[in-house]
Parts: C-alpha cells; sequence; structure tokens
C-alpha cells in the first residue's frame, strides 16, 4: 500500500508532525475490524448533536471515556446513556508507539484514556481545537480508507495560516507540545481513493488518541 515514490515524514508545525504510511496494511485492517465491532455497541455509533441543535456530519463512537460536544463522560447520556466501552491496551501501546514514532524519543509515559472513531462518509469536519481534555499531552491520529484534505491551522483563529495536508491511508499525524490546541478540520475527503487491501472499500476512518486528564467522580 506504500506510495512508489515515498512520501517524506513532515514537521508541519512545531509539535506537529505527519508520518506517511505508519500503518501496514494488516494493521490497518486489524482496526477496520475492530472499528466495526465498536461501532454496534455497547455505545454505537451515532451522528453527535452539537448545542446548535445541528447533528454533525461524520458518524462518530467513543472507547474509554464519552465525548459529546463539548464534553466528557463514562455513559453515553446523548445516545442511550450506555457506559462507554474501555479502550484496549493494545490501542494504549499503538498510541504510545506513534508518538515515540513521530518525535523520536520515548512515550514510555505517554498512556491515552480516550479513542473518538470517526467515519466521514461524504462527511467534513470544521475547523476546531480539542480542548476539552485537562492535559496537554500529544493527540495521536490515524487514517484509514478514503484519502482527505487535513487542515492544520494555528492556536488563535480558525482562519489562516493554516496548511493543507493530504492524508492517506495509513498515516499518523500527532500533534503537541506547542500546536496542541491548534485549530484544525477536514474540509474535503476524496471519495474512492481508498485502497481495497486496508479492509475498507468506501469512506474514511479516522482514529484519535488522547489523554482526557479526567478522572471518576
Amino acid at each position: 500500500m506504500s506510495a512508489l515514490i515515498p512520501r517524506p515524514r513532515t514537521v508541519v508545525a512545531p509539535g506537529a508532525v505527519h508520518v506517511p504510511d505508519w500503518l501496514t496494511a494488516a494493521e490497518q485492517r486489524h482496526l477496520v475490524a475492530e472499528c466495526r465491532g465498536w461501532a454496534t455497541g455497547p455505545v454505537p455509533m451515532r451522528a453527535a448533536q452539537l448545542p446548535t441543535g445541528h447533528r454533525m456530519s461524520v458518524q462518530t463512537v467513543c472507547l474509554g471515556w464519552h465525548w459529546k460536544p463539548y464534553s466528557y463522560s463514562r455513559t453515553a447520556d446523548d445516545a442511550g446513556g450506555g457506559r462507554v466501552a474501555p479502550l484496549p491496551d493494545w490501542l494504549v501501546e499503538l498510541g504510545r508507539r506513534a508518538v515515540g514514532d513521530a518525535y523520536g524519543e520515548s512515550a514510555a509515559g505517554y498512556t491515552p484514556d480516550a479513542a473518538l472513531i470517526n467515519f466521514y462518509d461524504a462527511a467534513k469536519m470544521g475547523m476546531h481545537q480539542d480542548k476539552e481534555e485537562r492535559s496537554d499531552a500529544p493527540v495521536v491520529s490515524l487514517s484509514i480508507g478514503d484519502t482527505c484534505t487535513f487542515r492544520f491551522g494555528n492556536t488563535d483563529t480558525r482562519t489562516k495560516p493554516y496548511t493543507d495536508v493530504e492524508l492517506l491511508s495509513g498515516d499518523l499525524f500527532v500533534f503537541g507540545g506547542e500546536s496542541r490546541f491548534a485549530y484544525h478540520g477536514v474540509p474535503k475527503v476524496l471519495p474512492g481513493t481508498s485502497d481495497p487491501d486496508c479492509g475498507l472499500t468506501t469512506g474514511r476512518l479516522n482514529i484519535t488518541l488522547r489523554v482526557t486528564g479526567l478522572v471518576d467522580t
């Protein structure tokens, strides 16, 4: 699934690193199979409702902590009230390896406790910050399926300056440090660009791992 001409690892902004072709085809297929299971429950995949009343165009399912705009909880109070599925240890280890590979240093202390799995099917994501967490630990983003344009901006505004990065199936994007709270979004997904070898024939899966900094009360 790798490109004929390898794409270089790129530092998009301080603390924001794009690592192309990071996931192998086998790892992608495994993640797709797991995501299909997570999407069925105990809290099913759904389009989250914004405070405005509008539904997001992406479908989301969560592990560890349930996210709804703009807060976390252990139970999905906006989707039936079930308790969210736990974040498996192997996915924590994958996130730890991702941070280590992106930054070229040990990530032994990186322990994500939440995952948001978004499915894009002709969907977009507006510019936003990931700021519901009480931690500034890096966010790990994995792409599987259709290619997308990922717009990575600045910490002050949704507008320019920003950089558009093409994310292909298997790509890793990590943002932390100075860029942890940068605005980012997905203005475009390119239908029909998914390699069937990834296990997904249509649409795009985005798996993000986060450290919430939250504790049960």
